[in-house]
């Protein structure tokens, strides 16, 4: 199977270096011109929790692929996903299909532009989700931040022989966790990324934020709303490493213990493989605090967890803690707000002002 990334930031370039690395053939293409510079020409620097790391990749500019196309990984963050997706189009064969891999809801959204197009529909598209985590710091250098598994599944729910063909590929990067419900990983992990986006109120740290545990009852309270939409919409919410849905819906302040205790254990997994005496690491946020901090760019909130307003719309459920959360971050994306732990204290008011604290 012959694989194309579009997109050859943390995500897609990691995968790309250890799947090459293993023999298979994998061609990453970003629209990052001195990126892709980069590694035709000095390979892939990777350093972080595997320690220091070099990759010889095959890297092209966009207007350098050529068709017909097997599997497209999707690795852009999840604004540009349609436009990832137009750029290949004019490179699909009988064969093409594509794999979401990246954050949101983009799964539709690609499956439509697939039936307009007259090139198929769920059938030419997988979802999954990366759980393992990195940056982009600069051109041809990519830090490995966390270890993690990746979920993979058909949108149809059946088990294809390319699904398993993919999944033994990536396993050269991470374990792969095949699922017949992918698209319920995929909300759980926008449930679980509600606390991932909070902690993007303030330029710190996911241990001074979510691991300080007034700040997580008030993400706690945010996943839970955000659960709750999920449930709203008729999907069935599946538990993976990081996030066992069963522990966000308290109801006595013993619950509320197990659900802080998650979090806990969320952040310990993030953390577990860092070794900070033989690596200094550059990312200590989220990858939306990467995104408005470091790179200075908008975050892909407004096209992942933002979306999970709308799908509360849809439903009719209440959505006023996700939709508050989402407009401190347009804000502070905007210049309008400034990071900082006052974020923090005010949408805790807010929590307490309509009722949603946990027990």
């Amino acid at each position: 199977m012959k694989i194309t990334i579009i997109g050859a930031g943390a995500i897609g370039g990691l995968a790309g270096a250890w799947m090459t690395e293993a023999g298979h053939d994998v061609t990453l293409v970003d629209r990052w011109a001195e990126h892709i510079d980069a590694l035709k020409h000095h390979g892939l620097r990777v350093d972080g929790v595997r320690g220091e790391r070099h990759f010889t990749v095959k890297a092209l500019h966009p207007h350098e692929l050529e068709g017909p196309l097997e599997a497209v990984l999707i690795a852009t963050k999840s604004q540009h996903a349609l436009e990832a997706l137009e750029s290949v189009l004019p490179h699909f064969g009988l064969d093409t299909f594509v794999v979401s891999y990246q954050n949101g809801f983009n799964e539709p959204d690609l499956i439509a532009r697939l039936e307009a197009a007259g090139l198929g529909g769920a059938e030419r598209v997988m979802g999954s989700i990366p759980n393992y985590g990195g940056a982009l710091v600069d051109p041809g250098y990519i830090e490995f931040v966390h270890e993690g598994p990746i979920q993979l599944g058909e949108m149809t729910g059946e088990r294809t022989p390319r699904l398993s063909e993919l999944a033994a590929m990536l396993g050269a990067l991470t374990e792969v966790q095949l699922s017949d419900n992918i698209w319920g990983q995929i909300w759980a992990k926008e449930v679980y990324s509600a606390q991932v986006v909070f902690s993007a109120l303030a330029d710190a740290s996911v241990t001074e934020t979510l691991g300080v545990e007034r700040y997580a009852r008030v993400a706690g309270a945010v996943v839970r709303e955000a659960l709750e939409i999920a449930e709203a919409n008729g999907i069935t919410v599946e538990a993976f490493d990081f996030f066992d849905p069963a522990n966000y819906k308290p109801q006595t302040p013993e619950d509320t213990g197990k659900l802080l205790a998650n979090i806990q254990h969320a952040i310990w997994l993030l953390k577990k493989d860092q070794k900070p005496a033989t690596h200094q690491f550059k990312k200590k946020g989220s990858g939306i605090w990467w995104d408005i901090v470091y790179r200075n760019r908008p975050s892909e909130v407004r096209s992942s967890n933002g979306k999970l307003v709308t799908y509360a719309e849809r439903a009719g459920a209440d959505s006023r803690l996700n939709a508050k959360l989402c407009e401190m971050i347009y804000e502070i994306e905007d210049g309008k707000r400034p990071l900082g732990f006052q974020n923090i204290i005010e949408l805790e008011g807010y929590v307490n002002s309509i009722g949603k604290a946990l027990p």
